[in-house]
């Protein structure tokens, strides 16, 4: 068979459904194979955005997608994206096209180093010489992509490479099972956990994977020890146990952040730096910390471990469970600082619950009434900017993987494509992607696909006619920001265009029924709203008052 056939069929022994991406002349024979074949092939109006919804996909299933572009500008628009799933642990299959290979030693149209470019954020990438490779090299891309930490993986296919003649075959896929910890690790850390008074719970996007959350809580019930969770690790308690702790994560030093002052152990379990520095909670670095995570963890003079479990985590959490059960004796732990830590957190959150403004909504009520009208399994994705920090502290969930942010490579554009990818991933519930007014229109062409596709997603759109994160971290550090204005389309007008559903909120007494009415649309919908982000300072003087023991 021709190369590229060799390549589709390939992937569709790996299990791979859905290929999003943009065609070029250099990949043709590439997609021309995916004609008949049992994958789903999603045609994007930008590279960006197909690697966002690529990205997302693999944080849903655990299973990669294709993000496909062609050579030069296609492969360099996907890389930003690319890098958002690599560094967010998201596993994810890079196809780019490439020039024939005649050309590739001199210089040439459209010619570049692919391979080079994306080496810094992939955790492998390769150029196919030659077709009877191909075999190999999609079973080894799939697997490094899946494989603990996730993250992204390219192949490039050039052209002439694509129209070879082949006669192998795909290789039988053969999966391994992750190491258990060391049963000695284990002892040593339940024996820290014993002389422990105020343990606590720090768990990472780790938490979210396969079974580990499921351990998490049974663990926090047997032994009443709070959890509180990474920007990417919500869900992994539910945020009506009275062990959630909800999240931790801003630079400020939030109630969160105290109580792991307070603390005298804390378990870091899925624990990834990318998202929040230990330099932030650990100062000093004298914490005592237990790091349970399927790999060893960074060096950090901040971040040393007394003790570290290496292996799977759910099954690590589960040797603690049973250490637990057979434990003679009973703990004494001092846990009424968690207690009062969560009551502090609950009380400020549904501090606005019942507002009645006009002409602007404050962050506070919004997401109040967002999480009202969501159910358990819903899913929020948030883009980056002022809103997330909001989404982050504010937005609590009762499942992993129901609310979606950016923390590791924080990239603006990220929400309303990966939304797409949700709804595909997950039809039957109801999808919000959360933007600010700048990071919306960095691919508001996205709505096409989304109406294309009649995926009745719901866009809401914080509108302050700027930069909005970037003027409150200036004005904090500075006293005053630069210029970081713009005006914004006519949303409503805009959406119409696009063949959604558009709907401006001036007043807060009319954002939940506009809520409610859009989940019952047949289209996609936008919603915009002008956010009160006079709240940010507000907040920041809070958080820096915050000194006082919990």
């Amino acid at each position: 068979m021709k190369a590229s056939d060799l390549f589709v069929k390939c992937l569709e022994n790996e299990g791979i459904t859905h290929i999003f991406g943009v065609p070029g002349e250099e990949n043709a024979d590439f997609v021309m194979s995916l004609e008949g074949s049992s994958i789903n092939f999603v045609l994007t109006r930008h590279e960006q955005g197909a690697a966002f919804m690529a990205d997302v996909y693999g944080r849903l299933t655990g299973n990669p997608a294709v993000a496909l572009g062609t050579l030069g500008p296609g492969a360099t628009n996907l890389l930003t994206g690319v890098a958002n799933a690599n560094m967010d642990r998201s596993p994810c299959f890079v196809i780019t096209g490439q020039g024939e290979t005649g050309r590739l030693h001199k210089e040439s149209h459209q010619v570049m180093d692919v391979v080079e470019m994306y080496k810094p954020v992939t955790k492998w990438a390769a150029t196919i010489a030659y077709a009877n490779a191909i075999p190999e090299m999609v079973r080894k891309g799939v697997r490094i992509a899946r494989m603990e930490k996730p993250g992204a993986i390219l192949l490039e296919l050039p052209e002439d490479v694509a129209q070879e003649e082949t006669t192998t075959s795909p290789l039988e896929v053969r999966r391994f099972r992750r190491p258990d910890p060391d049963p000695k690790v284990i002892n040593k850390a339940f024996k820290l956990l014993t002389q422990a008074k105020r343990p606590i719970i720090l768990a990472g996007n780790g938490t979210l994977r396969k079974r580990a959350s499921e351990q998490l809580r049974r663990f926090c019930r047997m032994t009443g020890i709070g959890a509180m969770s990474t920007f990417m690790g919500k869900g992994c308690v539910d945020m009506d146990e009275p062990h959630c702790l909800f999240t931790v994560g801003l630079q400020s030093k939030d109630l969160t952040a105290r109580a792991i002052e307070e603390s005298d152990l804390v378990i870091a379990i899925g624990y990834d730096m990318v998202e929040y520095s230990p330099e932030l909670w650990n100062k000093s670095g004298q914490q005592n910390i237990i790091h349970i995570d399927f790999e060893p963890a960074e060096i950090d003079a901040k971040y040393h471990p007394r003790v570290e479990i290496v292996g799977d985590i759910a099954s690590a959490i589960a040797h603690l469970i049973a250490k637990v059960g057979t434990y003679e004796k009973s703990f004494t732990f001092e846990l009424d600082y968690q207690k009062d830590l969560r009551q502090r957190m609950t009380d400020d959150f549904l501090s606005h619950k019942d507002d009645v403004t006009e002409g602007s909504i404050r962050p506070q009520k919004m997401l109040s009434d967002l999480r009202e009208v969501m159910g358990p399994k819903d899913i929020l994705l948030s883009d980056v900017g002022a809103h997330k920090m909001w989404i982050a502290r504010n937005y609590q969930c009762h499942e992993p993987n129901t609310c979606l942010i950016p923390n590791g490579f924080c990239s603006m554009g990220f929400a309303l494509p990966g939304a797409i990818a949700a709804k595909i991933v997950h039809p039957e519930r109801n999808i919000v992607a959360i933007s600010g007014d700048g990071g919306f229109l960095m691919n508001c062409q996205e709505m096409e696909t989304a109406a294309r596709l009649g995926t009745n997603i719901v866009a809401i759109v914080w509108e302050d006619g700027g930069y909005g994160l970037i003027s409150w971290k200036q004005d904090t550090q500075f006293g005053h920001h630069t210029p970081l204005e713009f005006s914004n389309p006519d949303w409503v007008q805009m959406a119409q265009s696009f063949g959604w559903e558009g709907v401006r909120i001036e007043n807060s007494v009319d954002l939940k029924p506009a809520l409610q009415q859009s989940f019952k649309n047949t289209k996609p919908t936008l919603i915009v709203l002008p956010i009160d982000y006079r709240e940010n300072p507000i907040l920041t003087k809070r958080l820096g008052e915050i000194a006082a023991s919990i």
